[in-house]
């Protein structure tokens, strides 16, 4: 059932859900002047090639990571295995089962490339995700009541992970998510996700108030998730065809996208901080949008 009901205009104003130094290593001298020489052992240096730097955020370190990477199944690349570690036999047979290609590795090279130390003898790479398009995201939501969760310069990977989880268990159509200054789908969004980032269209796009347009015109109301709303979540129609938009960490809903929504909600509440972050909160909605339609049927 589609239940389309008169809406309200979103004030304008930017939602808060969460509120979060770069140094550099110093040249370190002697008294002399001089730097002091390094008598340790140099096998972190020697070990990396001249061409390779530190394995990036498209690597998953360490056994227990990298194995709960392949029973979620995340796209892995490949697998680097220190030689000779007997422990890894396992895992490195279920990788292999699943068509994962697997290097060997001095265990020196690997100290050298991880980004942390505490690599365990193993790191896989993750593919680079597919995304979706917004005719694939329309086609999925049909004509029927439907969930669109848009993510207005989200930047964190677990935040992102955790709100494709969400829109995923309560049956949304999809994600959309900007391409610039904002979160993609890596190996934090994986993790956060539990792998629903593989089961639900995520798809970037360049313009957002365009997409909510496009979105209108296949039925679809835009509602910002903002603290200025007059309604909360509970009397706000949260029903039917819903773009449901999401603010930034920081900023909350940009004053464009917010101009482009039909009207706002947000969430009520009785203690002392200010607000519950974007993930949290979006999850509440989500579920608002659920319940409402699951009542409508």
């Amino acid at each position: 059932m589609n239940n389309k009901q008169p809406r309200k205009a979103a004030r304008q104003g930017s939602s808060r859900f969460d509120k979060q130094n770069d140094s550099r290593r110093g040249n370190t001298r002697n008294a002399s002047g001089r730097r002091p020489e390094h008598h340790g052992d140099n096998r972190h240096t020697a070990a990396r090639r001249p061409s390779e730097h530190r394995l990036g955020t498209d690597y998953i370190e360490g056994r227990r990571a990298c194995a709960e990477a392949l029973k979620a199944g995340v796209p892995l690349k490949r697998a680097l295995v220190a030689t000779g570690d007997a422990s890894l036999g396992s895992l490195v047979k279920q990788l292999s089962a699943a068509g994962i290609p697997v290097e060997e590795v001095p265990r020196e090279r690997l100290d050298a490339l991880s980004s942390h130390g505490a690599h365990q003898g193993i790191a896989c790479q993750v593919a680079p995700y597919r995304y979706a398009s917004l005719s694939d995201v329309i086609e999925r939501a049909g004509d029927k009541d439907a969930l669109v969760v848009i993510l207005d310069h989200v930047t964190d990977q677990g935040n992102l992970g955790a709100i494709v989880r969400s829109a995923e268990v309560v049956g949304a159509a999809g994600v959309i998510i900007p391409k610039v200054r904002a979160a993609g789908v890596g190996v934090g969004a994986y993790k956060t996700s539990a792998g629903a980032v593989m089961h639900i269209p995520v798809v970037q796009v360049a313009n957002l108030p365009a997409v909510l347009d496009k979105l209108k015109e296949v039925g679809f109301w835009a509602c910002a998730a903002t603290e200025h709303a007059e309604d909360s979540v509970w009397s706000a129609p949260m029903g039917g065809r819903l773009a449901l938009v999401m603010g930034s960490e920081g900023s909350g809903v940009s004053r464009l996208v917010m101009e482009h929504c039909d009207f706002g909600c947000k969430l009520p509440q009785r203690g002392h901080i200010e607000s519950l972050n974007v993930a949290q909160a979006a999850t509440v909605m989500c579920y608002e949008w659920l319940r409402r339609v699951s009542e409508a049927e």
